[in-house]
């Protein structure tokens, strides 16, 4: 009974973690180039109203997972574009990113309030599943494709960031600019394509809320997770091998706070879930100040050819 109890609350959590584990993916990349993006929930509602609105028209949920990445890289180019190009305060760039992604959502989805799906992205079939030992039945009975694809992306960002030429490159133009501008590196363009894939995979996020875990259209449905991406990024310290721990973790609280309403006050329990992402910020924050663990050397700061960092 108690290993059923923990399988079902890992198959919630690998359900409820898989958009912010997208979103996070992302986020570390575009950090790690030295770009703050502070526009995540925008651009996963934007992408997930793209996605819905595809999927809905063509009866096909892949196509709206592409529409929904689409749509979340292209609106991403905005915040490249005053951040890298124009060299804007990055902070501030992002949260407009935010508020301008959210308008369009919600203000275009009202006529799509309320509509569900007919043919969202299914779990795994029971005749795949039989052929898996029970645990991994129970496991993943409610996974689909994303949801294992998205743990086998986190290894692959990881080796392609810490153990490829391209990924040292990136990461330096996170630590210093200048020097890798000077060994012929263009900084500005790094920039744009990590930018472009953090908007990508938030895109991503969005989508597989709008397609997969809860295929309707309604405003908000996102509820906070883009900002919670950015935290889990400083959570599992830019790395990617990391990010699925905070992304899971969260997912399980946020599904424990569900269960356990019976006994605990609801307005305490569906706090939980958002806590925990503040005190581990506050925690590791601290941490990595003190030990310099993986924090990017110029995040945030704008790159000029010619100026002292």
């Amino acid at each position: 009974m108690a290993l059923e109890l923990v399988l079902g609350t890992l198959n919630r959590a690998l359900a409820y973690g898989t958009p912010l584990l997208l979103a996070t993916l992302g986020e570390i990349y575009v950090e790690r180039a030295g770009v703050l993006n502070l526009g995540i929930e925008g651009m996963m509602m934007l992408g997930a109203f793209s996605s819905f609105c595809v999927a809905y028209l063509t009866s096909n949920p892949w196509l709206g997972i592409l529409a929904g990445a689409i749509a979340g890289g292209l609106f991403s180019l905005i915040h490249a574009f005053s951040s890298v190009t124009l060299r804007a305060n990055q902070t501030v760039s992002g949260l407009a990113l935010t508020m301008l992604g959210t308008g369009i959502a919600e203000t275009l989805g009202r006529s799509w309030e309320g509509k569900v799906l007919t043919s969202p992205i299914r779990p795994f079939s029971e005749d795949f599943l039989s052929l898996l030992p029970l645990w991994m039945r129970t496991l993943f009975r409610d996974s689909n494709l994303l949801v294992v694809g998205s743990i086998i992306l986190a290894l692959v960002l990881w080796f392609f960031l810490f153990k490829t030429k391209p990924g040292l490159f990136l990461r330096s133009c996170g630590e210093n600019p200048a020097a890798c501008d000077a060994l012929g590196v263009n900084v500005w363009k790094v920039r744009y394509i990590a930018v472009f894939w953090g908007g990508i995979m938030a895109g991503l996020g969005g989508a597989y809320i709008a397609v997969a875990y809860r295929p309707t259209w309604s405003s908000g449905m996102t509820q906070g997770m883009g900002w919670l991406a950015v935290a889990l990024t400083i959570f599992s310290f830019w790395n990617p091998l990391y990010a699925p721990l905070g992304a899971y973790l969260f997912g399980a609280l946020f599904h424990l706070a569900f269960r356990l309403q019976v006994f605990v006050a609801p307005e305490i329990l569906n706090s939980l879930p958002y806590l925990f992402p503040v005190v581990a910020l506050v925690f590791f924050s601290r941490l990595a100040f003190r030990k310099k663990i993986g924090v990017p050397g110029s995040l945030g700061k704008p790159y000029e050819r010619g100026e002292s960092e």
